[in-house]
């Protein structure tokens, strides 16, 4: 005979079998925290429109720095004797041993002597050639009316060991050139004209203006200071 168990025992019995069976709840690991978003990367440093940027590097090419030209925000900035560079970072203005003379939208404005650190132009050291051309010495020279441009500023290369006398090539906007020629005091001489182009009959003319000299053809004018003709 079997011995009855009594009905609250087995409800018991029942309860904790079940109970058994149960996995207990598995605790829910926390969230690993989300990565750091990765820094943005720096935007790509532009020349501001504000700026006439000219060339691919100064002072040579792929330099970071770059030679500006004449507009509203720099024409206080501009000097006949030396060069204006900008540059995007302070440290590669630094470089270019320049005077800083303002800043332009972010840009770095650097007044840099025409032929500084470099022999021919007034060290005492005789004319040597700018690299990668035939010129002792480059600059930018004031200019106007060539096709009736406004006044502005042209870069310009001389050469003076040429055997009659120095001249001042002046690079134009599409790619033409003027010669104006001097003579070994570095007084005024001529331009070099040409029928082909129409030159040959255009006056010529020029006078003084303190330590410049003004050539003019036609209607075409170029302010030529004395230093850049004849350096040492």
């Amino acid at each position: 005979m079997h011995a009855k168990i009594p009905a609250r025992l087995r409800s018991l019995a029942v309860a904790l079998a079940v109970a058994g069976c149960q996995k207990p709840a598995e605790t829910a690991a926390p969230a690993a925290d989300a990565a750091p978003a990765a820094p943005a990367a720096a935007a790509p440093a532009t020349w501001p429109a504000s700026l006439v940027v000219v060339g691919d590097g100064f002072p040579n090419a792929g330099d970071a720095c770059r030679k500006i030209g004449e507009s509203e925000a720099t024409v206080n900035f501009l000097d006949d004797s030396a060069t204006l560079a900008g540059c995007l970072s302070a440290d590669d203005a630094a470089k270019l041993g320049g005077t800083v003379v303002g800043t332009v939208d972010g840009v770095t404005l650097v007044s840099v002597p025409n032929g500084a650190g470099t022999p021919g132009d007034g060290d005492g050291q005789g004319d040597a050639k700018v690299t990668g051309t035939h010129y002792n010495a480059t600059a930018q020279v004031r200019c106007a009316g060539y096709k009736g441009a406004a006044a502005g500023m042209c870069d310009a290369g001389v050469v003076r060991d040429a055997e009659t006398g120095p001249y001042v090539e002046v690079n134009l906007p599409d790619g033409m050139k003027r010669t104006i020629l001097f003579n070994k005091d570095g007084s005024f001489l001529s331009f070099s004209t040409a029928q082909a182009d129409g030159t040959a009959a255009m006056k010529i003319s020029s006078r003084r203006e303190g330590d410049t000299t003004i050539a003019m053809l036609g209607d075409e004018r170029y302010e030529i200071p004395d230093a850049f003709v004849q350096g040492d």
